[in-house]
């Protein structure tokens, strides 16, 4: 079972009281984007086997939204972190980094 910890209640919670958002650190683009930007927003996702970042909800706590770094072939999880950071803290990057060497997903490494 995947446990991750809530950064705004404190709290270490299993899947059960979290809800998935899918990828984190999307790039959105307002109206004057054209159809091909658009597209990409809304139907095209990196699924990398690894590392990833991803979006929860803890439903059945403090209802905020968080991300977490994991690995998605082991469930290792690397951290967590407010919604509202544009990008991973730099601790998560290097823990990343210590553990798999070599790593890169969007314009982080």
């Amino acid at each position: 079972m995947l446990i991750l910890h809530c950064p705004h209640c404190d709290r270490m919670v299993d899947e059960t009281d979290l809800h998935p958002g899918g990828e984190a650190h999307l790039k959105r683009h307002g109206p004057e984007a054209d159809a091909e930007a658009f597209e990409n927003y809304l139907f095209m996702r990196e699924n990398p086997k690894g590392v990833h970042f991803e979006r929860w909800r803890h439903v059945y706590g403090c209802g905020k939204w968080f991300l977490a770094a994991r690995n998605t072939a082991t469930l290792e999880v690397y951290g967590t972190y407010p919604a509202q950071t544009h990008q991973p803290p730099q601790t998560i990057r290097d823990t990343i980094t210590e553990r798999q060497p070599g790593w890169a997903w969007g314009d982080f490494r």
